[in-house]
């Protein structure tokens, strides 16, 4: 069994293990450069499982930043029967690509 971490971000949970690239929500950061969240949820190093209440004390994960990029497009879509009314709005939410680099 391999070590993972159940982090959250953006409002979500993602389960990752290290070396593994994922689309997260929009973080403000440059590419290339490194980001250390500490909202771990659950750690495992393989063998023992720690769960936080919400949050692991003293755990870490560190992602680097690959670059920016927009979600895949999302359309809003109503009407309103025999009265000619319609209205399409649209939405791409911003992403940004990282790589685990570390969990600890």
């Amino acid at each position: 069994m391999e070590a993972y971490a159940v982090l959250e971000t953006g409002g979500k949970q993602y389960r990752v293990t290290v070396g593994e690239t994922l689309e997260i929500e929009r973080l403000e950061a440059e590419p290339g450069k490194d980001i250390e969240l500490t909202s771990v949820l659950a750690l495992s190093d393989g063998k023992e499982l720690k769960i936080g209440m919400p949050y692991v004390a003293g755990a870490k994960v560190v992602l680097n930043v690959v670059g920016d990029k927009l979600g895949k497009k999302v359309v809003n879509f109503k009407q309103k029967r025999r009265k000619n009314w319609r209205r399409t709005k649209g939405h791409r939410q911003q992403l940004t690509v990282v790589t685990v680099k570390e969990i600890a």
